[in-house]
Parts: structure tokens; sequence; C-alpha cells
């Protein structure tokens, strides 16, 4: 069973805040996170990520901005990724956490969610669907 899970992104302040906060609100018994590969530390989530969010009743208040470690890794039972970039890295950077990586998307055939950062609005409107959709794919296999 996962009690707990971390999602992964790149710079953690656009997908994995959305998917984060998306998780937490369908499954409040569980401890859900975020970080980044490249985390813009301390930075809170992207104008544009809170806007999307905003326009589906999601807040991103609060959110800052973590960097995925080692140590941070190990704490959780279950880590998604948004790429095939995230998933090297953290085999790079924690190497026994492999086995416990997987894709947000890895119900909707292990889509990769690209980054929306800097793009347009459209582009976030885009990203926040797939995400809706990747995240509750995983709240039926969590909940089971």
């Amino acid at each position: 069973m996962f009690n707990s899970v971390l999602i992964v992104c790149t710079g953690n302040i656009c997908r994995s805040p959305i998917a984060e906060r998306l998780l937490r609100r369908t499954l409040p018994k569980k401890k859900i996170d975020s970080a980044g590969i490249k985390a813009l530390v301390g930075h809170s989530a992207d104008p544009s990520a809170v806007l999307v969010a905003q326009s589906h009743n999601l807040a991103l208040d609060g959110h800052e901005a973590t960097q995925f470690t080692a140590t941070l890794g190990q704490q959780y039972d279950l880590i998604l990724v948004m790429e095939k970039f995230h998933m090297e890295k953290i085999s790079h950077i924690s190497p026994e956490a492999r086995g416990k990586v997987m894709y947000l998307g890895h119900w909707l055939d292990k889509r990769e969610i690209p980054d929306p950062y800097g793009k347009s609005q459209e582009a976030f409107e885009y990203i926040y669907q797939l995400i809706e959709k990747a995240s509750q794919s995983w709240v039926e296999k969590l909940i089971e």
C-alpha cells in the first residue's frame, strides 16, 4: 500500500504543485508532497499555474519549491514523475529509489506530461487537463 507519494517535475513550480494539490484534495489521508529535479527552491507556484488552478477551483497558495534529494526520496512509498528525464535524474541522485518511481501518466499509456513553463495560458490549460486525468487514474489505484 502506498501511504506517501512524492510528485516530481523540473522546477517544482508548475506541474508537480498542481498534481500535489489535486491528489491531496482527493486523498486527504495520504502524505502527498512535491519536489523538483532542478527546483527553484523557495519560489511559489508559477503565476500561470496559479491561474489555471484557480480556474478549476484548486488553490496553490503557500506552495514553496523544494529540491529533490536522495534523503527526500527515501521518505516516500511512491514517486511520480512527469518525464523520462526526471526518472533518469532520480535514478542518478537516488539509485535505491528507482524501484518506486513511475510516471504520473503511467495509466495513460505511460504518457509524459510536457513542461508548460514560459508557454501560453492555453498550454497551461492543456497540461492541467493531462495532470487531472493522470491524477484521477492514480486515485483509482491508490484507494484500492
